[in-house]
């Protein structure tokens, strides 16, 4: 009964049906915010890969809702391709203050999500999001994932997918955002051959060699990519994986050659990283070599723009630097001064030929 009622029965009389009506709206409340969180949850894709109505499959493992352990701080993390470099994961998982991971790739499944998660025990949770075409990277949940991690990894496979599945989406602003934000950010393989400021895109669907992108730098075969990511203290710089392994010296010297010739990159410098290898770049952008096979990192620059370069016609370049980077050595990427490095050459090319002044040491 109203309180009021003897003194004013008119007014308990509209007072009781508002109070109706405020049970009525709250209870309709209720109803409607279990229908928008079980949509919510009926909208999350299915965690053991298996949905491809989206245009990507998806795996997770952890806790999403966890709060993240420590603050997240800037990182790049440059991995030449092969095996998983367990102490580089180690710092990427610091810099990611332990917290939430997310995985992106355009093949493959979640292994790399078993080695952070199950393995290494080194963040709290992991989603691994494997893309099959570009309207993917415009989906709202997958976003929302980008924008909630503490730190985000580019797995191997090809990156001409990931330039015609990324570049110019809503992704894509999501990556930069990322690495604005202050949190790492780290590519292997092919996830490294786009972190560079001009890429080799592998767009026609090969992977150039050394003689071949030599012979014919200007050729369509050297598919060089640009625009896609912009990240500090690789604004110069062009990419390149697998490096000593499969002799990459002479075509990363024609991607620098070809990036100035297009107007891509002013001044370029190459930066290759060897297999279970990686570079771990710092916020004030020094860099540290992390290695399981004895690994390097090569910083390649030419000290004199005197390259000839021609339509169909084979490389010339008399004065290209090449510094090996290794373990106890420390790269500044805003000078490229290497402190303590392993070994300093300079390498020469006269029509499409390289020779090195002085022969590369053996990995110790």
């Amino acid at each position: 009964m109203c309180c009021n009622h003897r003194a004013n029965p008119r007014a308990c009389e509209v007072i009781q049906p508002m109070n109706r009506i405020r049970i009525g709206l709250c209870q309709r409340f209720v109803v409607l915010a279990c229908v928008l969180w079980s949509a919510a949850i009926a909208a999350q894709p299915d965690a053991g890969g298996a949905d491809r109505g989206r245009g990507y499959r998806y795996y997770a493992a952890g806790d999403l809702q966890a709060p993240t352990p420590a603050e997240p701080q800037f990182g790049l993390m440059l991995m030449g391709g092969g095996d998983y470099v367990e102490q580089a994961f180690r710092w990427f998982a610091e810099r990611a203050g332990r917290g939430h991971v997310v995985i992106l790739r355009a093949s493959g499944s979640d292994d790399l999500q078993h080695e952070l998660y199950d393995r290494l025990d080194t963040v709290t949770s992991v989603q691994t999001f494997v893309f099959e075409r570009r309207e993917a990277a415009s989906d709202p949940f997958m976003l929302a994932a980008i924008a909630q991690a503490d730190g985000i990894f580019i797995a191997g496979g090809d990156q001409a997918r990931y330039i015609r599945y990324w570049k110019g989406t809503p992704l894509n602003e999501a990556l930069d955002r990322h690495v604005r934000d202050g949190k790492p950010l780290g590519g292997t393989s092919a996830g490294l051959a786009i972190l560079g400021s001009a890429s080799y895109g592998a767009l026609d669907g090969g992977s150039i060699t050394s003689g071949h992108a030599l012979s014919d730098p200007l050729g369509e075969a050297v598919t060089l990519d640009h625009d896609f990511l912009h990240l500090p203290f690789l604004a110069r710089v062009v990419t390149d994986s697998h490096f000593g392994a499969r002799d990459r010296l002479g075509r990363l010297v024609a991607f620098l050659a070809r990036a100035e010739h297009d107007g891509l990159v002013e001044q370029p410098i190459g930066i290759g990283v060897d297999e279970n290898t990686a570079l771990c770049i710092d916020g004030d952008g020094i860099g540290r070599v992390f290695t399981e096979s004895q690994g390097r990192a090569w910083l390649v620059r030419a000290r004199e723009r005197d390259e000839v370069l021609g339509i169909a016609t084979p490389l010339s370049a008399q004065d290209v630097r090449v510094t090996l980077v290794g373990p106890d050595s420390r790269i500044d990427l805003v000078t490229f001064d290497v402190d303590a490095p392993l070994f300093t050459t300079t390498a020469v090319v006269n029509a499409g030929e390289l020779a090195l002044e002085d022969a590369l040491p053996e990995p110790p």
